[in-house]
This record gives structure tokens, C-alpha cells and sequence, in this order.
């Protein structure tokens, strides 16, 4: 199969995988900040590379192994052969099956970025060419409903033989979605049409059935209205700018449709109403971030002031420690305010990562720190926690405790291998290669550092490239050092984010609060000399004309610091966490099998912390024996690599 498959996508890719598109022009805004892109960073980071090697070296195959094993590949070839009068089954057993494809190759895209690899890339071509297959003549592109219209992948989704018929739950839309995302990932990773062109087909078919005024029809599952923002970003075609709003606009629309799918869908009441994050949890982080698009590009405030309000109400009462959100495992959902149990926590891996997506939009639209204070917290526990470190087992669900009994998984104890509905696997591949995109931003001439990696970066600005390497063992140390070279001197104001844990706040809002005293205060320094500055908006900004001999210096003081829930978390109350920086940590029976079940907090605790360089990658290990036996705690990401147990985030507090 992997030679029928490079052999394809070498005969499909001599006319399509050279051209280039145009610089699109276009009359609408944009947001103010725009992240350094991939391209421009070189990750050299002993924490952050050795997860995006592991990425690149064995699970991107390893996914598109499975893809071929389960028959994902087959679909788009059966789906060829039904179009020319053959005939065959579906494989497989979820309507978006073909996304495992997609988010896979966006994956493989930006790992060619940073890791350039001819024989990926070619692999990744002759992928794109099996897609190609599958698709109609028309554009439109959703396997199993041109296999067999009749006898859908699962009993949920209405058989019938017309298209988009049942879009509350076909996943036709969601497809498109994230096959635009993925090709707009390849597109700007390569500068190859071979997926690009099959993308602005079938968005122009879209743009030609819903763009009509007369249809008000919505999808059930969102994350088209980002993907067809991608395509008008690359091609400046403001058609599939406009699809994208209307898709939007037409949810909780009651009037132009007979029936609303609910709450569940965020379909309740239109969104410029919504104030409260309700019903499937990553379908609600991808609508928002849609919705934050839209709020960026129109100005529109009505958006503006809807999203918000959304983030507020799920910062401030629906999100875990963790930066995990969704707390129910029926639904997949959010729960009401406050109802954030632990053992039955659903906090989605996907979750965790449409949650950066939109916290990471948040910041470009306003600049402030808080959203990469959430987009941190997350990235380091819910997020990382979905994958295992030999990179081929994952989360589906991540809970702040385990009892070793309730098989919380997808009917596991521990990490799988692969799940039927494998939309978390594949979205940590179409993730974890992207995060050195988040490191840096810059508006005009303002340089944004957000991300504590050891990096080197080329940032280009308006009066010249400014070069920045960046020199870190964090998260298990605080210093960071910077080194600021413009290719000429210019005067640039570079703003570093000082992040919220180390101003004594657990996170936005008044879900969480530190039990302890606070940490020292955080110092900075231009060579050699302290720099005294207010935060604006959770930056320290430095303003000067910069010669390429300055050496920045920030120390960010680390201890661990004990956590408490607000008393209307019931699930918590009388209950204490611990984190150290950005990470929050957890006990494992592994380490404490004695007495795991009574172990307790007391409030005046005393923490060693050691370094285990050959534990799970190398970690700081946190110790507390007050009570006269030592308790071992690990980072909540690591829990579970080694072996079945019970695990618990939250402890009694004595």
C-alpha cells in the first residue's frame, strides 16, 4: 500500500505541487498581533523538541499507519470507484473518519517546517493524491456518504441519500473544516496546490449551495467557519470569508429554521447572545474561536462582546486546575457553573487544544497576558497529558483522579493505543508540531515574547529582521535568558510576559487561589542592569534602541505553592493542589502504594524538590513528608506512564 500510495502521488503531483499563489489584498481588518510564524523559529529546547520529535519520528507514521490499517485510506479509493459505477463498503465506524487523514497530514506539514524530510513529504503527496480520489467531480468530499448514502458509518446519522440533508450530525461540514485547516497548513509548510486545490473545490461548492441567502442550514459540529477563514486569509477571496459569518450568524437563528439542534451544539439562541460556554465542549472552543475571527476581521462588537463574556464564564466556573475543560463524560459537555468533579472529569484531549486555539486568538485580538496565562496552564497539564511519552498511546478523556476501577478511557484504565473515534491521537499530531508558532508575536514594532522555549528566532519587523535566541531549562527553572540582535539598530519595544502564577494568581478570575504565601517577585534585567517597570496588561515592556549587544535576563522565582478551589467547587472543598510554575502536580500510587488513600495535605507543608533526569524524559519530583512518611508528586502530564494505578490532583487538606 505505502508504494501504491507513493506512486499515485507522484503521478498526481507533477502538474498540481508548484504553483504559488498570489499575495491576496483585501478591504476587511485583521487582527492587530500576528504570531511569529513556525518558519522563523528554530526550537532548540530540551522540554518542547524532544515532544515534537517524537511527533515526527514515530507518531505521524504511526497515525498514518492506522489510517491505512483501518481503512481510512481505502474510503477515498472505494469512493472513486462508486463515482464510476463500482461498488464497496465503508470502513470504519464514524462519519468523520476521513479528519484522521487530514489532521494527520497538517500534522506531517508543519513537522516539514521545522524538520524538513523529502521522503515525508513525498509520502504526504501520495496521501494528498488518495484524498483526491474520493473526491466528486463537483467538489464535495465526505467518503462514506459517496460509498453508501444509505447505510451511514453509526446509527446516529440518519440514512438518506441526499446531501447535507442531516447536518446535525453527517459531520459533511466538519470534514470540510478541517481538511481547509489541514491544506492551508500544507499550503504555507510547502507552497504546494495539490491539497489546496482540492480544499478551494469543495469550498467553492459550499460557497455555491449555502452562501445562496435562502439557506440558513448550520453544522452540527463546528470548525468549518476556521477553516474557511484560512482559505480567504491565503487566497483573498472574501467568499469564504462571508461563508464563515453566515454559518455563525445562522446558529440560534430560529427564525429562517424550523428546528435548532440545542444547546449541545451551541445552537440554542444565536451566538451574540451566548454568555454562558454550554453543551460539547470542543465544539464549543471551535465555534468560539470562529466567532473570534469574525470579532478580529469585521471589528464587529456584537462578537466582541459575546466571546468575552463566554470566556469569562468558563475561565471563572467551568475550567479545571489543568486548563482541562468539559466535565461530563455524557455529552462530551460542559456541566453547570462550578460542577467540576474529578474522578468522572471529562476535560477532552481535543478540548484542551481548541482551547489554545482560541485563547491564542483572544491575545492576537487584544494583547493581553491573561489568555496566554490559560493557553499556558493548559498547554502544560490537560494538553501534554493526552499523550504518552513513547508518543503511540492517548487520552481520550483526562481526569484529576483515578481509583484504578472506573475505566474512564473509552473503557481503559490507562492510555490506548488508538480509539475508534480517534480525533484526539490525530489532533495532537496537527498540535504539538505548531506550538513553537506560539512562542513570539509582533505588532508593528513591537516584539511579544509569550512562551518560555529555548529557541533562535529571525522576527522580521518594519525597519529590519530582529534576531532572538532564547536560552531556558524552564519550566523546571525560572531564568530565562534573551539575546536581542537586530540586523541593524532600530528602537523596538520588546514586551515579555510575566505570567500570572508568578504575580499570585492561579489563573483569571476567582475560580482558584493560592493557599501560601507568594512567591518572591519576579526581576529582569537589561545587561546587568534592573529594569523597574509596571506590567501592562501582564507584560513588562522594553523600550529602547536595541544594538544587538543586549543580554535580557528575566527571573521568574519557583516554588511550590498549595492551591485552593472556590468553595462553590463542591468536588474540592476541603481539598488542596499543587503546582510548581506552570505545571500542576499530582500524586501516583506507583510512588506512595503504602498509604495512597490517606494521604492529606497539611497546610503548613514542607516541599523538597529534586531533579530526575532519567525519569519519563527527566522531571522535578516534589516530596512532602510532614506527616513523617515522605508523598512523592510528578507532573499531572506524566501520570500513567507507568503502569495502571491510582492517581489523585486534589488532597484532603489537614
Amino acid at each position: 500500500m505505502k508504494h501504491l500510495l507513493l506512486v499515485i502521488g507522484g503521478l498526481f503531483c507533477l502538474l498540481a505541487c508548484n504553483k504559488q499563489a498570489g499575495n491576496p489584498h483585501t478591504m476587511y481588518a485583521d487582527y492587530p498581533i500576528q504570531l511569529v510564524n513556525l518558519t522563523q523559529v528554530e526550537l532548540t529546547d530540551s522540554f518542547w523538541l524532544p515532544r515534537i520529535q517524537t511527533i515526527q519520528h514515530t507518531t505521524i507514521q504511526y497515525a498514518f499507519d492506522k489510517c491505512e490499517e483501518e481503512g481510512r485510506f481505502e474510503n477515498f479509493v472505494t469512493a472513486g470507484k462508486v463515482m464510476n459505477g463500482g461498488t464497496g463498503k465503508v470502513r470504519g465506524s464514524m462519519p468523520f473518519d476521513d479528519t484522521d487523514v487530514y489532521k494527520t497530514i497538517e500534522g506531517a506539514a508543519y513537522s516539514l517546517i521545522s524538520a524538513p524530510d523529502p521522503v515525508l513529504e513525498k509520502y504526504v503527496d501520495s496521501v494528498i493524491a488518495i484524498v483526491k480520489i474520493g473526491q466528486e467531480p463537483d467538489g464535495y468530499l465526505t467518503t462514506w456518504r459517496t460509498i453508501d448514502p444509505k447505510t451511514p458509518p453509526c446509527n446516529w446519522v440518519k440514512p438518506g441519500g441526499d446531501r447535507w440533508f442531516d447536518l446535525g450530525s453527517s459531520h459533511e461540514l466538519y470534514n470540510s473544516g478541517h481538511m481547509f485547516e489541514a491544506a492551508s497548513a500544507h499550503y504555507r509548510a510547502t507552497g504546494k496546490h495539490n491539497f489546496l486545490d482540492i480544499a478551494l473545490k469543495n469550498a467553492d461548492l459550499l460557497v455555491k449551495v449555502f452562501g445562496d441567502s435562502a439557506n440558513y442550514k448550520v453544522p452540527g459540529h463546528e470548525i468549518i467557519e476556521t477553516g474557511l477563514v484560512k482559505l480567504y486569509q491565503i487566497t483573498g477571496e472574501d467568499k469564504y470569508l462571508k461563508l464563515s459569518k453566515k454559518f455563525l450568524d445562522n446558529r440560534g437563528d430560529s427564525i429562517h429554521r424550523d428546528a435548532l439542534y440545542g444547546a449541545y451544539n451551541q445552537d440554542h439562541i444565536p451566538v451574540t447572545q451566548q454568555d454562558e460556554v454550554v453543551g460539547h465542549a470542543v465544539r464549543a472552543v471551535y465555534l468560539y474561536a470562529g466567532m473570534t475571527d469574525i470579532a478580529a476581521i469585521y471589528e464587529d462588537p456584537a462578537y466582541r462582546a459575546a466571546i468575552d463574556k463566554l470566556w469569562e464564564n468558563m475561565v471563572d466556573k467551568k475550567m479545571y486546575i489543568t486548563g482541562g475543560i468539559g466535565a461530563r463524560h455524557r455529552g462530551e459537555s460542559f456541566g453547570k457553573n462550578y460542577e467540576l468533579p474529578n474522578l468522572t472529569a471529562y476535560s477532552e484531549t481535543c478540548a484542551a487544544i481548541g482551547s489554545v486555539y482560541w485563547n491564542e486568538r483572544l491575545f492576537r485580538l487584544t494583547g493581553q497576558s491573561k489568555y496566554y496565562d490559560v493557553l499556558e496552564r493548559t498547554l502544560y497539564n490537560a494538553l501534554i497529558a493526552g499523550i504518552s511519552q513513547t508518543g503511540t498511546e492517548f487520552f481520550y478523556p483526562n481526569p484529576l483522579e483515578a481509583d484504578g476501577k472506573f475505566k474512564f478511557n473509552q473503557g481503559a484504565l490507562t492510555r490506548q493505543a488508538w480509539f475508534d473515534c480517534s480525533c484526539c491521537p490525530t489532533n495532537l499530531i496537527r498540535f504539538i508540531p505548531y506550538v513553537p508558532n506560539l512562542i513570539y508575536a509582533t505588532q508593528n514594532d513591537i516584539i511579544y515574547v509569550n512562551l518560555f522555549m529555548s529557541n533562535k528566532a529571525s522576527i522580521p519587523l518594519e525597519n529590519g529582521t530582529v534576531h532572538i535566541e532564547q536560552h531556558t531549562n524552564y519550566p523546571w527553572t525560572g531564568d530565562i535568558h534573551l539575546q536581542v540582535k537586530p540586523q541593524t539598530p532600530q528602537r523596538i519595544t520588546v514586551k515579555i510576559r510575566i505570567p500570572g502564577w508568578s504575580q499570585n494568581e492561579v489563573a483569571p478570575g476567582s475560580l482558584y487561589t493560592y493557599r501560601d504565601y507568594p512567591a518572591d517577585n519576579y526581576s529582569l534585567t537589561v545587561n546587568g542592569q534592573r529594569v523597574e517597570s509596571g506590567l501592562k496588561d501582564g507584560y513588562v515592556e522594553i523600550t529602547k534602541e536595541w544594538t544587538g549587544n543586549e543580554e535580557v535576563i528575566l527571573n521568574l522565582p519557583m516554588k511550590v505553592r498549595q492551591v485552593k478551589a472556590n468553595k462553590l467547587v463542591a468536588d474540592d472543598a476541603k481539598k488542596t493542589a499543587i503546582e510548581y510554575g506552570p505545571l500542576v502536580y499530582c500524586v501516583e500510587e506507583i510512588d506512595n502504594a503504602t498509604d495512597f488513600d490517606k494521604i492529606t495535605l497539611p497546610t503548613q507543608a514542607l516541599f523538597t524538590k529534586t531533579m530526575k533526569p532519567d525519569l519519563l524524559g527527566g522531571m522535578n519530583v516534589i516530596s512532602e513528608s510532614a506527616t513523617g512518611r515522605p508523598h512523592i508528586f510528578i507532573p499531572y502530564y506524566a501520570w500513567s506512564n507507568r503502569g495502571v494505578g491510582k492517581m489523585k490532583v486534589w488532597l484532603d487538606t489537614k
